[in-house]
């Protein structure tokens, strides 16, 4: 490479190099998350849409970045600007803007093959729980590696660009200064007036309008809308017409100062009650991302849980069951609340959650023991508080003895362990005489995918199809153990997803990514069974109480699967910011900005096509999103207790 002299290097502006180079960065990494993503996915006209749309957003997270060295740039002394130190910190300056870039780039490639979207709120919960975020990622990935790489990148551009390049300093008049001043202020304002999130989309392909964002932009905008106020941000109706909606769609949840529904199983036809005798106790075992995709049973073909598979060929198999969201507190929400989602973060995650009318506060004051059991600390996503809060007992990492912890993760011990602890607890409190409902959240199938050696075929860390197969083996040990203690016999065991394991589509809601598996088997109490009517992930609370024979399924949203009368073929799904309503083979979709849009959607492929929005179907999507947030909002999901 020959050498040049300071007379042949072009003498460029520092600030118009960084602007450059941070530009190069986000756009390669735009176009490697295309090809990451297949072009054919893609399709041309919206590969074009990213591409231009990402100009400009990339343009206004500049104008926020720049703000700060221009104005610097405009406050120092010429004489100060000119010397050597200078000249030598624009370059330091320059290797750590490529180093922090790279680095930003490289995380939105391991965030992309996750979740397959630019940032969004998934990342401002990561970066509220780092120890755990950044326990997985030390676990999953070569870091020492990779910053080495990033590091020394970063070194190789300022190198060759050193080779070429000389900064400016010639002294600056007070014109000029002032123009710096300004436009480190009218830069910023004019990307807060003129760039919106909602300018992502158009493309008509969800990867495309993904893609056209700017990560840091996304991440800003999600920490502005952590929570989506219902009322401002999406479509309304008036509040009678809403509850008139759903009176007829038979939500009927009494007044939470009335007493809960008087009868036991009531208005339910008795050729539709599959049980032989009321269940005592219930162990409902939400599973770590669990697609129904990956279960033999739902048409896997890779023989990846077949004690799974024989639990549901032994009890009651639910076809046509779906996800609410995208997270596990988004599971957690819909199967102890029964809500639909609320537009931002689970109520889970938020303030003034105690008290509400879940599972665990109807329950607890007829008699049962409600329990929540985790196999990671409970304090992340808020899920100690939120259940603590309503009347759960909780058992968590914490709790479990030493000496029982055989493996564990930055995310929590091995399922086998947490299972394992669950018989321990679950045969104390039936040994008390009480009958128990025990909600136990596994952790084993997340990444980093690692688990105990010699339980499967599939060395650790085995991937997803890894993680998948030892979280059915420990499915397995569990029940074998279980059956061995007195309380099996009067117990439903209930296995259901939090979440799927990924729900990247080419629209922004594909609905086949949502459906998960959900088996309840009780071989003393239930015969083998096939359920093919479509269901909610919020509909499994209410029918959890009426099978046990208890009050209250009626406080709910959801509907227990059993209630005699039409079948309301609908589901619920959502991530964060669009709220879908699936009725029939019609998907409308709730968007913020008072967005409604519909789609087609094909029951066999599960393929989406654009019609247009069903006005009848609009409202009742409207009158169920509405009507749950405000009742969170307004203290109205409260339960008191009746005297």
């Amino acid at each position: 490479m020959p050498e040049f002299s300071r007379e042949q290097k072009r003498t460029v502006p520092f600030l118009l190099v960084a602007a450059l180079l941070t530009l190069s960065i986000w756009t390669a990494l735009r176009v490697g998350l295309w090809l990451q993503t297949g072009p054919l996915e893609v399709g041309a006209g919206p590969a074009l849409h990213a591409l231009l749309r990402g100009v400009w957003f990339d343009l206004a997270a500049l104008a926020w970045l720049a703000a700060p060295l221009l104005f610097v740039s405009a406050l120092l002394p010429s004489r100060l600007r000119a010397s050597r130190f200078m000249r030598a910190m624009r370059w330091g300056v320059l290797w750590f803007m490529a180093s922090a870039l790279l680095f930003g780039a490289v995380s939105e490639v391991v965030f992309w093959e996750e979740f397959s979207t630019r940032f969004n709120f998934i990342a401002v919960d990561y970066l509220i729980y780092t120890q755990e975020v950044v326990g997985n990622i030390i676990e999953s990935y070569p870091v020492g590696l990779l910053l080495a790489a990033i590091g020394g990148t970063a070194a190789l551009v300022v190198f060759l660009l050193r080779r070429r390049l000389r900064f400016a300093s010639a002294p600056r008049s007070v014109g000029m200064r002032l123009a710096m001043a300004g436009a480190a202020l009218l830069l910023p304002a004019a990307s807060w007036q003129f760039a919106e999130i909602e300018q992502m989309d158009g493309s008509g392909n969800a990867y495309a309008d993904e893609l056209a964002g700017n990560g840091l932009f996304s991440l800003a905008a999600a920490m502005r809308r952590n929570e989506l106020d219902y009322d401002r941000w999406y479509a309304t109706i008036p509040q009678k017409e809403a509850d008139d909606i759903l009176h007829g769609l038979q939500v009927e949840r009494v007044p939470l100062s009335a007493p809960a529904s008087p009868g036991v199983m009531d208005d339910v036809a008795d050729d539709e009650v599959p049980f032989s005798r009321t269940p005592r106790n219930v162990v409902l075992v939400t599973i770590e991302s669990l697609s129904a995709e990956f279960v033999g049973v739902y048409g896997n073909k890779e023989g990846l849980t077949p004690e799974l598979d024989r639990l549901a060929a032994e009890g009651l198999r639910f076809t046509d069951v779906y996800a609410t969201g995208t997270r596990t507190v988004r599971g957690l929400e819909a199967l102890s609340l029964g809500t639909p989602p609320v537009p931002g973060q689970a109520i889970v995650r938020r303030t003034h959650n105690e008290g509400l009318s879940t599972v665990g506060e109807l329950l607890e004051p007829q008699g049962v023991v409600p329990m929540f059991l985790y196999g990671g600390y409970g304090y992340f996503d808020n899920m100690n508080s939120y259940f603590r809060g309503n009347d759960y007992v909780i058992v968590d990492r914490t709790d479990f003895p030493k000496d029982s912890i055989v493996f564990e993760n930055v995310w929590g011990v091995a399922d086998e362990v947490l299972y394992a602890n669950a018989i321990r607890t679950l045969g104390a409190k039936a040994a008390e005489g009480k009958p128990f409902f025990a909600q136990i959240m596994t952790t084993s199938n997340h990444r980093p995918y690692t688990y105990p050696d010699g339980r499967i075929d599939i060395p650790s860390p085995g991937g997803r199809r890894g993680a998948i197969k030892y979280t059915d083996w420990a499915i397995g040990e569990f029940i074998r153990e279980a059956k061995k203690q007195p309380w099996f016999a009067d117990t439903l065991f209930v296995f259901i997803a939090d979440h799927c394991s990924s729900v990247a589509g080419k629209t922004k809601l594909p609905v086949a990514k949502y459906r998960i598996p959900l088996i309840f088997y009780a071989p003393e109490l239930l015969k083998p069974d096939t359920y093919t009517h479509r269901i909610s992930q919020i509909d499994l609370a209410p029918t959890l109480i009426e099978v046990m024979g208890k009050k209250g399924d009626d406080h709910f949203f959801g509907r227990s699967v059993f209630e005699a009368g039409e079948k309301l073929d609908r589901v619920f799904i959502s991530n964060y910011q669009e709220l879908g309503y699936l009725r029939g083979d019609v998907l409308t979709v709730l968007s913020p900005r008072q967005g409604v849009s519909a789609f087609k959607v094909d029951p066999r492929t599960y393929e989406s096509t654009p019609v247009t929005v069903d006005p009848k179907l609009a409202k009742e999507a409207i009158a169920y999103y509405q009507t749950a947030a405000s009742a969170f909002k307004q203290g109205r999901l409260h339960y008191d207790e009746p005297e």
